[in-house]
């Protein structure tokens, strides 16, 4: 494949920036399908806890560890030299490689009948996945410019919400109807079918030609930017590098209640699969998709005033969200329980669209594939790593004595976290102030 010609001149400093064409809105779409598929992948073995643990006979415990230690070490590892091939080569043909293979792993967890293999399958799903998103976030970023970046991201970040959404409805409703080995299978083929159209259908933009570097503007590609000099870059900024953990603590929490809401809402709220698989999956699907589109309208509309929005705009979305989720948790029954969880749904996910447009901006365009993989690194090993894990042990420790209800107090746990998500974001917004201050910028 060659490079794509770039579809709009760069937009300069102060003008109005360049619109995306049909090819751009394109990608986008195909890029944000692929991402569906990845977290609906990823969440199908959440989703489908209860039938899980009723053939295979795993714990909270056990489902904590494969759904978030175990696929986060594979993920969160594989991820970085992925990523540093996909800054040197096609990162089409990286991407699409990446879906053929952890859809067939899904296809494996469909067939697994221990739970070692489970593992096993799980693992290899985390080695595809870990292709999947910083090449996304960087072909995204060549093909609109600045400006319009944060809204483009922020629909690419509807990927989640619509895969768990529809990994909800459809996985839940296949596995009522027969089983949930065959969920695994059917939406694993359906990935595998995304990646040869990936494949034979987008093709790899120019590194930074839509940026108003001097580099683009001259058309000459930059040199491909050193693995260790990438690294030390990251981690050497104050912002990139408090970002990331304030990300990770965030993810923490979303990850951990991403895990176990399912499990929850029908053990402990009285949900059927055949609820969840309606009411939920519209939850889901409405609340964290508006979630998403909004922080990313917010970023582009005030980023361009004061970059502290990037810190601000999550931080503020999380504050209020910490007394819904209290109700959440504290609700007698499933109905009363999804109307608090609807406010947390919508603005646990502010964190995201600033998180990326900020790290895609602050690097240059042959870091920014690496630069991707390294926020996912920190914030997925804190979050998705150590948030499923430490619910499900938190839920085995309490149901000694409390067997009823462990996991609402497992949730209520998770509170200080928020707390500590919160208090990270605002320190982030000190420090780009500062950075402000002394560059003389917004």
């Amino acid at each position: 494949m060659t490079a794509a010609p770039v579809p709009k001149a760069p937009a300069m400093p102060g003008s109005v920036p360049a619109a995306p064409d049909a090819r751009a809105w394109y990608v986008l779409g195909m890029l944000c399908f692929v991402y569906v598929l990845n977290f609906l992948d990823r969440q199908l073995l959440s989703i489908l806890a209860k039938p899980i643990q009723d053939d295979l006979g795993v714990t909270d415990g056990q489902l904590g560890l494969i759904s978030g230690l175990y696929f986060a070490l594979f993920y969160c590892t594989i991820s970085i030299p992925v990523a540093w091939l996909a800054d040197r080569t096609n990162r089409v043909k990286v991407l699409s490689i990446a879906c053929a293979l952890w859809s067939a792993a899904t296809v494996a967890c469909g067939m697994a009948s221990t739970y070692p293999q489970l593992v096993l399958a799980r693992m290899a799903v985390g080695v595809g996945e870990a292709g999947g998103v910083p090449p996304s976030y960087a072909i995204i970023t060549d093909y609109f410019a600045p400006g319009r970046r944060g809204t483009a991201l922020g629909l690419f970040n509807l990927g989640p919400p619509l895969g768990q959404a529809l990994g909800v409805a459809f996985g839940a409703s296949i596995a009522a109807a027969y089983s949930w080995r065959s969920a695994f299978v059917v939406l694993g083929l359906i990935g595998i079918a995304a990646a040869a159209v990936v494949w034979l259908t987008i093709r790899e933009p120019k590194r930074g030609g839509l940026d108003p570097a001097p580099a683009a503007a001259a058309g000459k590609p930059e040199p491909a930017a050193g693995f260790m000099e990438t690294v030390g870059a990251f981690f050497r900024h104050p912002a990139l590098l408090l970002l990331s953990l304030a990300c990770g603590a965030t993810q923490f929490v979303t990850y951990a209640v991403m895990n176990f809401t399912v499990l929850f809402l029908m053990r402990e709220k009285g949900m059927t699969l055949g609820e969840v698989a309606i009411y939920y999956a519209l939850l889901i699907g409405i609340g964290v998709s508006a979630g998403m589109y909004v922080s990313g309208r917010l970023i582009d509309r005030y980023a361009l005033r004061s970059k502290q929005a990037y810190a601000l705009v999550p931080a503020v979305g999380l504050a209020i969200a910490v007394p819904f989720f209290v109700g959440f948790v504290w609700a007698p029954g499933w109905g009363l329980a999804l109307l608090f969880l609807a406010v947390p749904t919508f603005l646990n996910y502010f964190y995201l669209s600033p998180a990326v447009a900020l790290v895609q901006e602050e690097v240059r365009p042959n870091q920014r594939v690496m630069a991707g993989a390294l926020l996912l690194l920190v914030m997925n090993l804190i979050g998705l790593g150590l948030g499923p894990t430490y619910l499900g042990l938190a839920s085995d420790y309490f149901r000694a004595t409390n067997p009823d209800n462990s996991l609402q107090l497992a949730f209520y746990t998770l509170v200080p976290f928020y707390v500590l998500a919160v208090a990270l974001f605002l320190v982030l917004a000190r420090v780009l102030r500062k950075e402000a201050g002394r560059t003389g910028g917004r």
